[in-house]
């Protein structure tokens, strides 16, 4: 089941930065609600926020060391289906993020609140609600 869960992370994020890559870059931003939330195309070459521009190879490392520490935890640290789908849900999200990185030098980026200071993509949020759900698990349910 959590192969499933990581290979369907992976697929949605690829196919939705194949997207915006092919029909968003050459326009650049397009507004949905306008001012608020846009579909504006990035590249990033650092981390959350830009931060770290151009560490490419120290991204790649990284990864490969919590992807590797992610896959032996699902596989070998008992827990429940809840938590191997948090972990299933974080992995799935860094190794879309991972693919651009080592095929294209940069993360592509794109989804825009225009509240809030960074954009991202669907790969940042998986990690993002995955880590917050593994959070509420590790600090409220016992046994897991």
């Amino acid at each position: 089941m959590e192969i499933i869960i990581v290979f369907i992370a992976i697929i949605i994020d690829q196919m939705s930065k194949y997207f915006v890559v092919k029909y968003l870059k050459p326009i650049g931003s397009f507004p949905i609600i306008n001012n608020i939330f846009h579909f504006t195309y990035v590249e990033n070459r650092g981390a959350a926020f830009g931060i770290l521009q151009n560490r490419t190879l120290f991204f790649i490392i990284i990864t490969v060391i919590v992807g590797t520490i992610l896959i032996y935890s699902i596989v070998k640290i008992p827990g429940s289906t809840f938590y191997k789908f948090t972990l299933s849900m974080i992995l799935g999200g860094a190794i879309g993020n991972l693919i651009d990185r080592v095929r294209l030098g940069y993360v592509v980026d794109f989804i825009d609140f225009k509240f809030f200071p960074a954009v991202f993509n669907l790969a940042d949020s998986m990690i993002v609600v995955g880590a917050f759900l593994l959070c509420y698990i590790l600090i409220f349910k016992k046994g897991n």
